[in-house]
């Protein structure tokens, strides 16, 4: 379904997802709202990822954490559950994506806590009122992201490289992408690399680890940006028994305002 047909609120979006009556990558939708990512674990894995997303606030800048059995994000979004109000989830065991669904009726214990962690969506619109297009939302599709070979903070028993998400950015509008999403450290602030994708450990960057790809044009540098998704680089790289993540793209959409976490 196009943008333009879908309804602007995130309390319709959730809706529509809930009751699987929209199941697409979510950038651009509801602008102006904080998108989030979300990672769900079990109880007693539960203080050692809050301690990983502590050590790592680049990738893991944590917007809520909610309480053990607890479904609604009472902070961030009080009408809204995170069984049913993401579009699409992966259901991650001993680090083996074994199952992607969009609810989690099957899946749901009282022992899991959820953690809501800032997603660079949310810095999207203030980029495109500062001029700035996004390829991937030109195209419908989701943006590219790569693993690559910056390395976390370890806590406990987590550990891995950083995933980052990709934009092409016109050269002389570079130093402006880097002023606007400074301003929004809780969704992942400023890039972490300009320029050559290898000096990060990215082989080739049209061909994504999740995601799509999208063409770099003449005049255009490569800007990365920290991503939500590296908590599932570390499930697959820690293997953690049981863990529930967002698709890569498909994003809790909160009730919080983009200019809630802006710091200027």
């Amino acid at each position: 379904m196009q943008l333009s047909a879908l309804p602007t609120s995130a309390t319709d979006l959730r809706k529509m997802f809930r009751y699987d009556e929209l199941v697409q990558t979510t950038s651009g939708m509801a602008p102006g709202n904080v998108q989030a990512n979300l990672a769900i674990l079990p109880r007693e894995l539960a203080f050692d990822f809050l301690l990983f997303c502590q050590r790592n606030p680049k990738p893991c800048p944590l917007l809520e954490v909610v309480e053990p059995g607890t479904s609604v994000p009472a902070q961030t979004a009080p009408n809204a559950d995170l069984r049913f109000d993401v579009p699409k989830y992966r259901i991650y065991q001993y680090g083996e994506l074994t199952d992607e669904v969009t609810d989690l009726s099957e899946f749901w214990r009282d022992d899991l806590v959820s953690f809501l962690l800032g997603c660079s969506f949310s810095f999207e619109s203030a980029l495109v009122k500062a001029g700035i297009s996004l390829r991937h939302n030109e195209c419908g599709t989701v943006v590219p992201m790569f693993i690559t070979n910056i390395p976390t903070t370890p806590a406990g028993g987590f550990s891995g490289p950083m995933v980052v998400s990709m934009r092409p950015i016109p050269h002389d509008k570079v130093v402006r992408a880097v002023q606007v999403t400074s301003r929004f450290p809780a969704v992942h602030g400023a890039p972490v690399h300009v320029g050559d994708p290898a000096a990060i450990g990215i082989r080739d960057v049209f061909s994504p680890d999740m995601g799509e790809p999208v063409e770099i044009k003449d005049g255009e540098a490569p800007v990365f940006w920290a991503c939500g998704v590296t908590p599932q680089a570390v499930a697959m790289k820690s293997r953690p028994p049981f863990m529930i993540t967002h698709a890569p793209g498909y994003m809790f959409i909160t009730d919080m305002q983009d200019e809630d976490v802006s710091i200027l």
